[in-house]
């Protein structure tokens, strides 16, 4: 294979050319950078990228990027000197962003991230996850009813993406009148942000949808002023009662939330369910495996498709004080890029790290973030939403199954699938 991108910061002997800090990179097939990510885990230590003028839509700051699997577990669990803030995605968000929409929780870090973590994780109660897990078996049910009715050629608008959005409506009781007009919301805050293949490129990045996050946070604060007054039982009316040092969620708080849990809840696991029914699709062999014992086998199929897919490909961190990893020296200030993407094809600790397979254990992936205080609050909930919908996707009759490649928008942050044509009347053997 050859990269025809530079290697800042050095190469190993006979090593192609990678260069992360440029969006040409990000718009190679996804099995080119796999391999790249390989090289660059030979490499005796993290390498520096740093933006070419005039190239530089991801990110003017030079980055380190951490690839290997213990690298990035590392740095994931290590908050005090790899931290989140001023922000984990490319470009950080801006200081009038954040006085305006709020700050996200993984933009967060010590005792104001975990003060925050602490009130939401409370609210995720036993009952509300019992109650909710019922739910999604009921959800993914109707929506595969209405697959086999409508037939609709792409999956993605569909079960897909429906799924996550109307689990975390219920939870949050966001009234179904509303939630159409959040589906085109979040829409347009991913809308033109993908690496365009002719003039300008521009990499998928995170915060661009400005005005359909406002209007989201409008709706958030409209409804939780009406369950401040009538409280229901659901998560929102239990977040806006909760206290943090003795003062109650403000409106930013809450509408920083809400976005986050429906552009992150809603967009990594469409991704992981799509990416998911592909897998399944190409490696009969497994899919064969998983439907002649679903209970036994869902678990491991759901880390597998996590661990093969990833979907948030890398996130950033700023170093706090001068710390060693990895071989190399960070400085304050410096950044890092924690590149899941590559840490889940470590050879190190996958074997045979390419191939798909629903048995592999252990399987210590870093799809849910790598461990430490920013560990994914939604895993459980994904968790349950694939399984629902697969457990559904396999048993029924005519089965559905997918019918051409995923189109993959291009993201130097995460890996979305634009569309997934599929069909009916496949028969799983």
């Amino acid at each position: 294979m050859t990269v025809p991108f530079p290697l800042s910061g050095g190469r190993a002997p006979g090593a192609p050319d990678v260069d992360l800090a440029d969006p040409a990179f990000w718009r190679l097939p996804r099995p080119e950078r796999l391999k790249a990510f390989a090289v660059l885990r030979e490499l005796e230590a993290p390498v520096l990228f740093t933006p070419r003028p005039g190239t530089a839509r991801t990110s003017g700051t030079p980055f380190y990027a951490l690839v290997r699997h213990a690298d990035v577990r590392a740095a994931s669990r290590n908050a005090r000197v790899f931290a989140s803030a001023p922000g984990v995605t490319t470009p950080e968000p801006a200081g009038w962003a954040k006085a305006l929409f709020g700050n996200a929780m993984v933009n967060m870090d010590g005792t104001e991230h975990a003060a925050l973590r602490r009130i939401i994780s409370r609210r995720f109660t036993p009952r509300l996850l019992a109650d909710a897990e019922e739910n999604i078996d009921a959800l993914a049910a109707r929506l595969v009813d209405e697959l086999i009715a409508e037939r609709p050629g792409d999956f993605m608008p569909s079960a897909a993406s429906r799924l996550p959005l109307e689990v975390i409506c219920d939870l949050m009781g966001i009234p179904a009148a509303y939630r159409p007009w959040i589906a085109d919301r979040i829409d347009q805050a991913s809308e033109h942000v993908g690496v365009e293949r002719r003039g300008r490129a521009r990499l998928r990045i995170p915060g661009r949808g400005v005005a359909a996050l406002a209007r989201m946070q409008f709706l958030m604060a409209r409804l939780a002023r009406e369950r401040r007054r009538r409280p229901g039982d659901d998560l929102l009316s239990a977040l806006v009662t909760a206290d943090i040092d003795g003062e109650a969620l403000s409106g930013r708080q809450l509408g920083a939330f809400f976005s986050l849990l429906l552009v992150a809840g809603v967009e990594t696991t469409r991704n992981a369910i799509a990416h998911g029914l592909y897998l399944l699709d190409r490696n009969p062999e497994q899919r064969a495996l998983l439907a002649s014992d679903f209970e036994r086998y869902i678990d491991g199929a759901v880390d597998e498709i996590v661990r093969h897919s990833t979907p948030i490909i890398q996130f950033r961190r700023t170093v706090t004080t001068a710390h060693e990893l990895g071989g190399r020296t960070f400085l304050p200030g410096e950044k890092v890029a924690l590149v899941y993407a590559s840490a889940n094809r470590d050879a190190e600790v996958f074997t045979d790290p390419d191939r798909f397979d629903i048995t592999r254990s252990p399987n210590p992936h870093l799809g849910y973030g790598g461990g430490g205080p920013h560990h994914c609050l939604g895993a459980h909930l994904a968790r349950l939403e694939m399984t629902a919908l697969f457990r559904e996707l396999l048993s029924r009759r005519p089965v559905i199954g997918a019918m051409g490649d995923p189109r993959l928008v291009d993201s130097n942050f995460d890996n979305r699938v634009g569309s997934l044509p599929f069909t009916f009347g496949r028969t799983f053997t």
